[in-house]
């Protein structure tokens, strides 16, 4: 069986190799060719080996990614764009469940206190957030280190950054709940979540079908507009929060 995929992140020759190794260390991967310049990979197989299996193969030596190229001899683009439409909300389900759980904890905790105070909610909402989305990134730092380091700014260029961001995301969160200095806490969060919404969009312009490591790599999240929708409500929360401190 042959199969026709692309591959991004490979700079030189010596990526090419350390990705050919990676490849055929895969059980039922045959023989495999690579053109540098365009990422295009034919791949024989003498049993089928899906792309996720071959994902986290070049996940674990560098920040590549693999997607299969599907060629058909006529296509109807209204159709392909709605059915791709509505993978991509099946695949979002987990986290807009997540954002679903935290926004209806946040609105409980109001209730209960008896009246609204936006600052305290929002304060609650970005407090779980970070807990929650640095327990999925957790599971596994060092597939996530490489997934965000597919487009993160820092990330790129120093994979370090991939596997402490976790750890941040953690102490944000706890500092969040707990209340603890929020003016440094903002300010960071502020700055982290702004450049990451650079890396994000930057990839959304250049059409780039990544997967997007805010949960981690767990599930196979796109990289969409949610995604910078998401960064850009904290951006807003972080910087209201500011303002009402000054």
């Amino acid at each position: 069986m042959n199969h026709t995929y692309q591959i991004t992140g490979m700079t030189c020759n010596g990526c090419v190799q350390n990705v050919k190794k990676a490849l055929n260390s895969i059980t039922g991967i045959d023989k495999i060719n690579i053109e540098l310049a365009s990422g295009n990979a034919e791949i024989s197989m003498k049993n089928h080996v899906d792309t996720p299996t071959m994902q986290q193969a070049l996940q674990a030596i560098g920040h590549y990614t693999i997607t299969e190229k599907r060629e058909e001899p006529t296509v109807d683009h209204a159709s392909e764009e709605h059915t791709e439409a509505d993978s991509d909300i099946k695949r979002l389900f987990p986290l807009l469940l997540v954002f679903s759980y935290l926004i209806g904890g946040v609105l409980l905790s109001q209730l209960l206190a008896g009246e609204w105070n936006g600052m305290q909610a929002m304060q609650m909402f970005m407090g779980g957030f970070f807990v929650v989305f640095s327990f999925f990134k957790l599971l596994d730092v060092k597939s996530f280190a490489y997934s965000f380091a597919s487009y993160d700014l820092i990330a790129k260029r120093w994979i370090g950054y991939g596997f402490a961001y976790p750890f941040v995301e953690l102490a944000l969160g706890l500092a969040y709940l707990s209340g603890v200095n929020l003016l440094v806490t903002n300010t960071i969060t502020l700055v982290l979540v702004s450049i990451g919404t650079v890396g994000v969009a930057k990839a959304l312009l250049n059409k780039r079908k990544i997967q997007c490591a805010c949960l981690g790599t767990v599930f196979n999240l796109p990289m969409t507009k949610v995604t910078l929708t998401e960064n850009s409500v904290m951006i807003v929360m972080a910087l209201m929060m500011l303002i009402r401190m000054m």
